[in-house]
């Protein structure tokens, strides 16, 4: 007789974590599949069911037939395929091992990146109490500066004097067509 099953070897808490959200339907389609699958093999017997064989002897008029059919049964194993793929996916997976770290590695230092980012917005005063003074001290670069670099509002590069579209500056005689003071 084949080894039973007597439960799932699958963790389905585990891979359920791993699963995108995305996929949480195609996830749970399959689990749903798996499950029927296992609850129809598990609500077939462990064991062939056992025959009378003295009581077919009694009815069968053939001498010989049914010891031949006891024979024949008793000598049928069910077919169990080897196992021959489980060492190549053990292998497979201790291949992938360090790619795996070092993604983990690359998307940890994103995390720290970004999680730096937020402790340092998280550490500015609140919007309503901040003032310009404060921000032009926080970031002179970015901050408006009215007495050292006066701009107009909105504010925005195309609005200030002396601004030239990209075509403008790649224009190499641009000088013939600006207006001589």
């Amino acid at each position: 007789m084949a080894n039973r099953f007597t439960k799932p070897s699958i963790n389905w808490v585990e891979l359920e974590k791993l699963v995108p959200p995305e996929q949480k339907g195609n996830y749970l389609a399959f689990k749903a599949k798996s499950d029927a699958y296992f609850r129809r093999v598990q609500a077939n017997p462990p064991e062939p069911p056992k025959i009378d064989w003295a009581e077919y002897q009694k009815l069968c008029p053939l001498p010989g037939l049914v010891d031949q059919m006891k024979s024949s049964y008793e000598a049928y194993k069910v077919p169990v395929p080897a196992d021959s793929l489980t060492d190549a996916i053990d292998k497979q997976w201790e291949g992938l091992q360090p790619e795996i770290k070092a993604y983990v590695a690359e998307r940890q230092k994103e995390i720290d990146l970004a999680t730096k980012g937020i402790n340092n917005i998280n550490s500015l005063p609140k919007f309503d109490e901040m003032t310009m003074e404060m921000v032009y001290d926080m970031y002179p670069g970015i901050a408006l500066d009215p007495v050292n670099r006066p701009t107009f509002w909105p504010h925005t590069p195309d609005e200030q004097p002396g601004y030239r579209t990209p075509e403008q500056r790649d224009f190499k005689h641009w000088d013939v067509f600006t207006p001589k003071k």
